[in-house]
């Protein structure tokens, strides 16, 4: 088994990592997210806490284990993936032609030399829609894209086209803020390439 695990089954996050040349083994966490924070930075800190602690408590030896947890907030309003086609409907209504900010929080578990340290933080990115019309919200939840994720859209994906302009970390939309997770893991003495 490879020395740093994913705690989360998302594609995004995996392509990331292996984009950045980063070798690791994916197991997802399974527990229940439970909220009990309301401010979204701390939202995703929490949700993130919990799914690399869950998988790092279950393996007999890690090393490194990186959760993540991502939320689309519009207005004070949080989005998670939507329920259904109307609640994607919904969620597209609401962000189109508007300005929302995506927080991504990231926690890691390391055990080095059998001494546990938690790195914990979390990344916000403003994003600004173009108007989309009711038909091309309609079209873009045809394609099914939307269904698993949060604020019903994947910037890296087929919505791309209404992505008027981004303020921050693009990855931290996509899921995965990168850069500050590397260098983060830097300050600490640990170089996620050279794994």
């Amino acid at each position: 088994m490879k020395k740093i695990v994913l705690a989360s089954a998302s594609p995004r996050r995996k392509e990331i990592l292996e984009q950045v040349g980063i070798s690791f083994d994916i197991i997802p966490s399974t527990s229940d997210e439970v909220i009990t924070k309301n401010v979204p930075k701390d939202i995703v800190e929490e949700l993130a806490e919990q799914k690399a602690y869950e998988v790092f408590s279950n393996l007999s030896n890690p090393s490194i284990v990186i959760g993540a947890d991502t939320i689309v907030v519009l207005s004070n309003s949080i989005m998670g993936k939507p329920k259904d086609e109307i609640d994607a409907f919904n969620m597209l209504d609401n962000l189109q032609n508007r300005t929302h900010t995506v927080y991504t929080g990231v926690c890691v578990y390391i055990n080095k030399n059998n001494e546990v340290k938690k790195l914990l933080f979390s990344e916000a990115t403003n994003v600004t829609m173009y108007p989309m019309t009711k038909e091309q919200i309609y079209d873009y939840i045809a394609t099914k894209e939307p269904m698993d994720k949060a604020g019903a859209y994947g910037i890296q994906g087929k919505s791309a086209v209404y992505v008027k302009k981004i303020d921050g970390d693009y990855n931290t939309v996509v899921g995965l803020p990168i850069a500050r997770l590397y260098i983060e893991m830097l300050k600490l003495g640990i170089d996620l390439k050279k794994i």
